[in-house]
């Protein structure tokens, strides 16, 4: 793969923005959207973004607003991410007859994604060098014929990105399980799985307890371990509405991110002009992994200042005697040692959350991939329910996904470990004994191939490679497998590393018109507060040859496991109605289906509806959780892995990150100016990043550029999936099992030169195209 060398560096540290969006937004997206796209597509595509009767943005999980909706209701990323998939480029059976995989597999993550549109099937055999075409029906035939050979159907892994409809996603699992297994592993497992864990445990329900409306109407807003400048930017618009209202606004994060610190409204002339407002309140710069202890910290307040609702807690929750008693020798010192924050810092908080009546906690990545992450999630809700902030409009918790369905996935069905009760409501309405053994998540699936546990890998969407922890270890897995399949609409680096066989299947995307039956079809998807909505493309097929996620599961079905139960794959690929009438018979809170999705709905949410919690004991759990501080060895700091600004996952749209000031560039190590003293770096060094990690293992990512940063001490931060190598497989979160990508240990050392020409190992590319 392409090192970065000497000049290849990006430039920087350029001066950090401190305030996010207005013109120069509009114009990144323009420039961005043109350029993929051209004029005509340009405008027929963002003009039916995230509207009524149009198709939902193929980028983050952020939800529409009810009624009118502006004329651009959609954010910077929302739209680049539009081009990326509509763009004019098309990589077709040439592009891959001129470039062997080596060749491909040797360019950057960035050159890879600009390759273009996939336009048919294509095949890599046993010692070829090349993909190749091969027509659908042989495809399909190969998948069979492979899973046929296996000992056992639990010998195959089924994963899915979050992009995949529900539609899509209701049939992939039916599929998966009417083949006789649960391994059905997702993206969620890499990085809300904490929260899922730590909510069902607490309230009864997987899931934020929030609509858009409460955002609004709030009273104090925490925004913690998450950037929504970047990787939620239409939340801005909802903060600053908040905002509008009086509401008070609080960032804990190691960084500072330029969109908690000034919005200018690109949907308002003042915005536009650069006179925004001041979102932010508190900026708390929390050293990594110490959001446990800080929460710990502001409970025991709340409660030895008796300012918690204790009627609210009488009647709705238990576990409170237990929280007071394990918080009273909560020794102050090691709070600081684990957040880095002041007595009088915790204490300004405290303050906040004791004026206010309507509270919600806001959070992404930054909490949930931890090995204490759903120990620091469930602190969160003791948080809230102290307050009797759950079930009360304006309050709740929010944990705000990064992919459009990725909710909605799992809604659907798409889990390892479904409970008894979804199997016994799936069997009875499909008809066909359900597989009751637990499945594999991402990080054991990861095992079980290389393992030679597991010996078909089946991707539907997402880079596999690019997302999941330890590179290295992935790409052997993905290797020692039989046959990898990728359902892709552009070429990834998962593609490149393939199993004995290869096969990448290409799709329609989001934007485009899907008609089968004699008439367009549209899908669903779910957001991240639980409302569903339709979603209808209008472009022309990127190739005539594409086919939908449904009509390529319906057809596979045809190929394995045949109609099945209720199951009839022909008049399901015709009539995606009859898909959403099965879903209404299996899934709950989707009654009438295809009668309420033209206005769209929400799905019922127990605790936020009538304040019921379906826990053990009925009520919401009050829990103990024990409090750990990560030791750092002395010469190393925390790492954390992030996305750029201009990045959407693994995508990488361009080399820039205008809102750090960081340009032309990705291999950058962002490091607090006193611990680059500490550590005996300065800025403008070139390191290698090593892994410090209990199984004996040396992992590497080599020459980053040291950036100083205003991040907190002790804290570091660098962009994925460059430094994903760096994440053990074994690393992982208790209960929750989500790698612990923002608790990576490392040290820094000098690089040493590299020749022109010297290949990288695998994961580590660098960015010049």
């Amino acid at each position: 793969m392409k090192e970065d060398h000497g000049n290849d560096f990006p430039r920087g540290p350029g001066k950090p923005q401190h305030h996010a969006a207005g013109l120069p937004a509009v114009a990144s997206a323009m420039r961005h959207a043109l350029t993929q796209m051209g004029p005509k597509r340009t405008l027929s595509t963002l003009t039916r973004l995230n509207q009524h009767h149009g198709f939902d943005c193929p980028g983050c999980a952020w939800p529409d607003p009810e009624g009118h909706r502006n004329a651009a209701e959609f954010c910077e990323n929302g739209a680049k991410a539009v081009a990326e998939e509509s763009t004019k480029a098309r990589a077709t059976p040439h592009l891959f007859d001129r470039h062997s995989v080596a060749d491909m597999e040797a360019h950057s993550d960035y050159w890879i994604g600009k390759l273009g549109r996939l336009t048919e099937p294509l095949y890599v055999a046993p010692g070829d060098t090349h993909y190749r075409p091969i027509s659908w029906d042989n495809a399909y035939q190969l998948i069979a014929d492979r899973l046929q050979e296996l000992n056992s159907p639990d010998e195959s892994i089924f994963y899915t990105s979050g992009r995949t409809s529900n539609e899509a996603a209701f049939l992939y699992q039916a599929l998966v399980r009417a083949m006789g297994t649960n391994n059905l592993p997702d993206c969620s497992n890499m990085c809300h799985e904490s929260s899922g864990s730590a909510l069902g445990e607490t309230i009864g329900i997987g899931k934020g307890s929030v609509t858009l409306e409460d955002i609004h109407d709030a009273d104090l807003l925490v925004v913690v371990g998450q950037n929504p400048g970047t990787n939620h930017p239409r939340m801005l618009s909802a903060l600053d509405i908040a905002k509008s209202r009086g509401a008070k606004i609080i960032s804990i994060n190691p960084l500072p991110e330029a969109g908690m610190t000034r919005f200018n409204n690109p949907q308002t002339p003042r915005g536009m002009l650069g006179l925004g407002r001041e979102l932010c309140d508190l900026h708390l710069p929390i050293k990594l992994n110490g959001d446990l202890a800080f929460f710990q910290a502001v409970n025991k307040r709340l409660i030895e200042r008796d300012q918690v609702d204790h009627s609210f807690i009488e009647r709705h929750t238990d576990g409170f005697e237990a929280l007071t008693g394990h918080l009273t020798d909560l020794d102050p010192d090691v709070v600081h040692r684990a957040t880095g924050l002041s007595e009088a810092q915790i204490d300004a908080f405290t303050a906040y959350a004791a004026g206010s009546k309507r509270t919600i906690v806001c959070w992404a990545m930054g909490l949930t991939q931890h090995k204490n992450s759903v120990a620091t999630i469930r602190e969160v809700v003791n948080f809230l329910l102290l307050r009797g902030n759950i079930g009360r409009p304006g309050a709740g918790v929010c944990p705000v996904r990064g992919h459009s369905n990725v909710q909605g996935d799992r809604t659907m069905g798409i889990f390892e470990r479904p409970a008894e009760k979804f199997l016994d409501r799936m069997q009875e309405t499909l008809g066909f004994p359900m597989p009751r053994e637990h499945g594999v998540d991402v990080v054991h699936a990861i095992r079980a191939m290389r393992d030679g546990k597991a010996h078909v890998f089946m991707a539907m969407g997402g880079n596999f490679l690019s997302a999941a922890p330890d590179t290295e270890a992935t790409a052997a897995a993905l290797r020692s497998c039989r046959l990898t399949v990728h359902v892709s609409t552009k070429p990834n680096r998962s593609h490149l590393v393939h199993g004995r066989e290869g096969l990448i299947i290409p799709t329609l995307g989001r934007t485009e018109r899907d008609t089968r039956g004699g008439k367009d079809q549209f899908v669903t998807v779910e957001d991240s507060m639980s409302a569903v909505h339709a979603s209808s493309g209008t472009l022309d097929p990127a190739s005539p040859d594409l086919r939908s996620e449904v009509q390529i599961l319906c057809d596979l079905a045809m190929h394995t496991v045949g109609d099945v139960g209720v199951l009839r794959w022909r008049e399901l690929a015709d009539d995606y109605d009859r898909i959403r009438d099965l879903i209404q018979q299996a899934i709950p809170g989707f009654d009438r289906f295809n009668e309420r999705i033209a206005e769209g709905f929400t799905l019922p949410h127990p605790p936020r509806d009538e304040l019921k919690f379906n826990t053990k004991t009925g009520k919401a759990r009050i829990t103990v959780n024990k409090l750990a501080v990560l030791e750092v060895p002395q010469g190393a700091i925390i790492l954390q892995t992030l996305r750029s600004h201009d990045q959407y996952n693994t995508t990488i749209y361009a080399l820039n990150d205008r809102y750090r000031g960081i340009h032309a560039g990705r291999r950058v190590v962002m490091v607090n100016p006193d611990d680059m003293a500490e550590l005996g770096v300065a800025e403008g060094d070139i390191v290698d990043l090593l892994g410090i990690a209990d199984d004996g293992v040396t992992r590497h990512a080599d020459r980053f550029r040291v950036i100083s940063y205003p991040t907190s001490r002790g804290s570091a931060a660098a962009y994925y999936p460059e430094t994903n190598p760096l994440v053990p497989l074994d690393s992982t979160a208790d209960i929750s099992g989500t790698p612990t990508s923002k608790s990576v240990i490392v040290r820094m050392v000098p690089s040493a030169p590299v020749a022109a020409g010297v290949a990288a190992t695998v994961g580590s590319a660098g960015d010049s195209a």
